[in-house]
């Protein structure tokens, strides 16, 4: 390749460079086995080396408990908008979810076959640029948890705390801001998120669940559905996807050696705040969000006209910065800053986007 080119996708997303390119080494011949991983046994000593390994080092990044449980699935986030409701409530009990944008919806409209969903703030908003004071939630009498998306990925907010509920499970959608800062295992019940932002390739999903939490699964779960299924087989159950899963020990090694998620955290302020300042201080960008609620993962902004939009994402894929043009659910323009961004791949944005507000303002 004759230049170098950003993946500002909001997912699959970009990885970091030495990650794939540590892969890429490995592929034919992984530690010397004379087999690639994506051939190898998920029963083998080899495989089981890796998937203990990789638990080891994530408990470590996030300071996780012993007494939580992390699950190694396929399927991605979504199913886990299932998953969550068929594992902690019964059919007739009930569940808190917080309405923030795109996402929640999803997860609200899953749960609702499950079990009854009360939507404690957000409801009938029909637009979202700001996340509702949680002194204004409106908590149900006896939740059997509480739900919130930590970041959403498409109107760009994001919950830069852990609210508060209580003694009551909390479960939080991390899939777009996971591993990108510290977060308080502690304080949460249920924790999950999809690979394919910050730490691997689609088809694969980190559930950390708290272990009283687990083996209460309604009756009709499948096997499938059920996290003491994954609890007591490891997450081997069935074949998980193994390439993903070392790709994802492949990423969660290199943030260690990065500096953990804290380093993470310095990195994802610094490239959003210089994205952000070139937002605020034009005439031409606009960003939406309560400045206090916005995504350092993924930075949306609008153009002044909606025709320009096209000629924006066109001209940036032929300046090497590509996949930036908004969601369908909301049009515009969205850069995913995720951990495998590099500080150059912001700087080249920023100076396109200055000549292209030079030359259509």
């Amino acid at each position: 390749m004759s230049r170098t080119v950003y993946n500002f996708g909001a997912g699959p997303a970009m990885l970091p460079r030495a990650v794939m390119e540590r892969a890429q080494e490995e592929l034919l011949d992984w530690h010397g086995t004379g087999i690639s991983i994506i051939e190898m046994s998920h029963r083998s000593p080899e495989f089981e080396s890796l998937a203990a390994e990789s638990e080891r080092d994530l408990r470590v990044l996030l300071s996780i408990p012993d007494d939580y449980y992390v699950l190694f699935l396929q399927g991605g986030a979504t199913s886990q908008f299932a998953m969550v409701p068929l594992n902690l409530t019964t059919a007739d009990g009930t569940a808190d979810y917080v309405r923030t944008g795109h996402w929640s919806d999803k997860a609200i409209r899953d749960a609702q076959r499950h079990c009854r969903v009360h939507v404690a703030a957000g409801k009938g908003l029909q637009s979202f640029t700001t996340i509702p004071d949680p002194q204004t939630w409106e908590l149900s009498d006896a939740p059997a948890y509480v739900y919130y998306t930590s970041n959403e990925t498409i109107g760009g907010l994001e919950f830069q705390y852990t609210p508060d509920v209580g003694e009551l499970p909390l479960v939080s959608d991390m899939t777009s801001n996971f591993l990108s800062r510290p977060i308080d295992v502690a304080r949460h019940g249920v924790i999950y998120a999809g690979a394919q932002k910050n730490y691997g390739p689609s088809g694969f999903v980190v559930v950390i669940v708290r272990k009283d939490l687990v083996g209460h699964a309604q009756p009709s779960t499948p096997r499938l559905y059920d996290y003491k299924e994954f609890a007591d087989s490891k997450s081997l159950i069935n074949t998980p996807p193994t390439f993903s899963w070392y790709m994802a020990a492949l990423t969660f090694e290199w943030i260690r050696d990065q500096g953990g998620v804290a380093a993470m955290e310095r990195n994802a302020i610094r490239r959003s705040d210089k994205l952000y300042r070139i937002i605020d201080d034009s005439d031409f960008y606009r960003n939406p969000i309560e400045r206090r609620h916005r995504s350092r993962m993924n930075v949306v902004f609008t153009l002044p006209d909606k025709s320009l939009d096209d000629v924006f994402v066109k001209e940036a894929a032929a300046a090497g910065l590509v996949a930036l043009k908004g969601h369908r659910v909301v049009g515009g323009i969205r850069a995913s800053l995720y951990n495998g961004m590099p500080d150059e791949g912001v700087d080249a944005l920023i100076d396109f986007m200055r000549d292209f507000e030079r030359r259509h303002g």
